[in-house]
């Protein structure tokens, strides 16, 4: 059998329970883990990929002015253009106008890098890039170094480029070739250098480990103070739950300071004032039913011993004793038994056609019969007869105990009326509503809500002769909510109550075909 600890499962398996990573900790794990991969983007962009990116910048911004030039080759500020393009990328700018294929006149030349590639280029090496970007569809990017070694150019993408020193400049030349108006051919030549980044890889590495330093103490003290202001909310929720887990109820979860955790705490709450409810009704339902229990057992006993000991007293009235004794303790336990079914939800309603008029009418004539010799007295008026969708046998039960209510609760006059009259909502729909009438004291406006619940006693004191065992209106209630009806109750205190239940008259009946 498995044992409890004041309503937690006990741990028998003899495993320590694994304890979760507080919030604190947590969150200071994610802001490392945030600083880390921020630094990780840093190195990458910074130290590893730090040429490359360079490079592609220098490309596209090469690449952007020489097609800037072409679309302005004919424009009258074409040289404008080109040289505020120079200044602005620094780059060297050589426009040839090719006449054919060994002559070509230069119409632009801006050296705003002295000593640069291209300027440095003989007659040849122009044709050379011409038949090379005409051959390449009219363009051509190369890339070349200048050894200080051997005082030349080579190719970065020739195979033996790796014999010469990483460290030495690199040029950019990009090859253009386009028509003017006139359908000449231009030649545009634009060479950028991309100066070695190793000076400056060193300087980003030293930065880089100052960076990591203070982001990783920043994110140190940002943790700290976010997880304290996060956690400490929580920890007096959760400390204010294990108070209500030891049954005090009047603890305080006002702890919020966030929406989620207000919320939370609200909800908690809620909890604690419903969990206050259902402890007094179980202590009712303890008092009621021990109470309820105790008296028809006592005089069930003590009648059976007098009938045993006592010659001459088992007589018709003391057997009859015990027989109503043993009654009301299977009505106690009929209504138990009852609220726990339709609460369950395993008891399912069974519609079908009810002549409800003639059903009533027969009720009140039986209850006439069985209560008439005690002096009550029940009417029934009505203007005509009713037929409607329902079970018959659930909407009985709930009528016989308002019935049964109203007996134990009617004036002087010991009489209770059952009216039934036609009612209709806001759309027109019609509802039949059967009410229920006593002359009793009847009940405080500020306690008609609260009838309907279980083991609820408008009168505290115990007077077993007036009193039920407070599950009738319990009954009634839910028996209501699974027929698809409602209910209600109208009380002023000194003139009695009515008790009322309303179904709708025009719901459609399909009759369906039994199963085979």
């Amino acid at each position: 059998m498995t044992n409890f600890n004041n309503g937690f499962r006990g741990n028998t398996s003899g495993i320590p329970p694994k304890r979760d990573m507080s919030v604190k900790w947590k969150i200071f794990l994610y802001f490392t883990l945030f600083s880390v991969l921020i630094l990780a983007v840093l190195w990458l962009c910074q130290v590893v990929f730090l040429d490359d990116v360079y490079k592609l910048i220098k490309t596209a911004e090469i690449k952007t002015a020489a097609h800037n030039m072409t679309e302005n080759i004919d424009s009258d500020n074409f040289k404008e253009i080109c040289l505020k393009t120079s200044k602005r990328n620094e780059v060297c700018i050589r426009v040839f106008r090719m006449l054919d294929k060994d002559n070509a006149i230069e119409i632009l030349s801006l050296d705003t890098l002295p000593g640069c590639m291209s300027h440095n280029m003989n007659r040849t090496g122009v044709f050379t890039l011409f038949d090379s970007a005409m051959s390449q569809g009219g363009k051509l990017i190369q890339h070349f170094r200048y050894s200080n070694r051997l005082q030349t150019y080579y190719s970065v993408e020739d195979s033996n480029s790796n014999k010469y020193a990483a460290e030495d400049e690199e040029s950019i030349i990009y090859t253009l070739t386009t028509r003017n108006k006139d359908g000449e051919n231009i030649l545009i030549i634009l060479n950028s250098v991309i100066s070695p980044v190793g000076a400056t890889e060193k300087t980003l590495n030293i930065l880089l480990i100052f960076i990591s330093a203070l982001l990783i103490l920043i994110s140190l003290i940002f943790a700290i103070i976010v997880s304290r202001k996060i956690s400490k909310p929580i920890s007096g929720i959760n400390q204010s739950a294990k108070l209500l887990a030891t049954g005090r109820y009047d603890v305080d979860f006002s702890h919020g300071g966030y929406s989620e955790i207000s919320e939370l705490a609200d909800t908690l709450s809620y909890a604690a004032s419903e969990l206050s409810k259902v402890e007094g009704l179980r202590r009712e339902l303890i008092a009621n039913v021990s109470h309820d229990l105790r008296t028809p057992l006592t005089l069930i006993t003590g009648y059976g011993e007098v009938i045993r000991d006592i010659p001459g007293e088992n007589t018709p009235e003391n057997v009859q004793v015990i027989i109503d004794e043993a009654n009301c303790l299977t009505s106690l336990v009929n209504d138990m038994m009852d609220i726990s079914k339709l609460q369950s939800g395993h008891d399912k309603a069974r519609f079908e056609p009810v002549k409800l008029t003639a059903a009533v009418k027969d009720t009140v004539d039986r209850y006439n019969v069985l209560l008439g010799v005690k002096g009550y007295k029940i009417t029934f008026t009505y203007d005509e007869e009713f037929t409607v969708i329902t079970d018959e046998t659930r909407f009985l039960q709930s009528f016989c105990n308002l019935l049964k209510n109203a007996v134990t609760y009617t004036g002087a006059d010991m009489t209770v009326r059952v009216s039934q009259e036609v009612m209709y909502d806001q759309y027109g729909k019609r509802y039949v509503r059967i009410s229920v009438s006593d002359s009793g004291e009847g009940i405080e406006e500020e306690q008609l809500p609260l009838i309907w619940d279980r083991y609820y006693k408008v009168n505290k004191d115990h007077k077993r002769s007036a009193i039920g065992t407070g599950l009738g209106l319990s009954i009634v209630r839910n028996v209501m909510d699974m027929l698809g009806g409602t209910y209600g109750v109208y009380s002023r205190v000194g003139e009695g109550s009515t008790f009322w239940l309303q179904l709708p008259l025009d719901t459609v009946w399909l009759q369906l075909p039994l199963d085979k």
